[in-house]
């Protein structure tokens, strides 16, 4: 069952914070990647690639963990674990949007190589449990 991000979780999760994503390596170990993330309600978007180990496992395993931790304000943290649901309907607009929020303009031109990047793939990631002190 979905769980509701408190208000304080959201504020930061509004701003520019990263956050690592784990994810579920074949061997049952994990993969940790920091990344950008935006909130669309209660559900955390971030982006990837089709070529990804982050998308391979969360195809083949859609559990998910995201550890946020403001930069400046080092004990304050939440572990928001759930399940991932991917799809590449709107990635190219969701890294655009990332981009401009972490640096202030779109990301071809923030990553000029963006070009050669595979497929960009939006990861849903729904929040089951929240954990921590935020």
């Amino acid at each position: 069952m979905p769980v509701t991000l408190s208000d304080p979780l959201k504020q930061i999760l509004d701003g520019p914070v990263f956050v690592t994503v784990v994810t579920i390596q074949p061997d049952g170990g994990p993969q940790a990647s920091p990344v950008w993330v935006r909130r669309d309600g209660e559900d955390l978007l971030i982006s990837t690639t089709v070529d990804r180990r982050k998308t391979a496992n969360l195809r083949r395993d859609p559990r998910i963990s995201v550890v946020v931790q403001p930069a400046d304000e080092p004990y304050l943290y939440a572990e928001i674990r759930g399940e991932a649901s991917l799809t590449t309907e709107g990635g190219q607009d969701l890294i655009n949007e990332l981009a401009r929020k972490y640096v202030g303009k779109d990301y071809a031109e923030f990553n000029p190589e963006a070009h050669q990047d595979a497929e960009r793939v939006v990861v849903r990631i729904t929040p089951r449990k929240v954990v921590g002190r935020l």
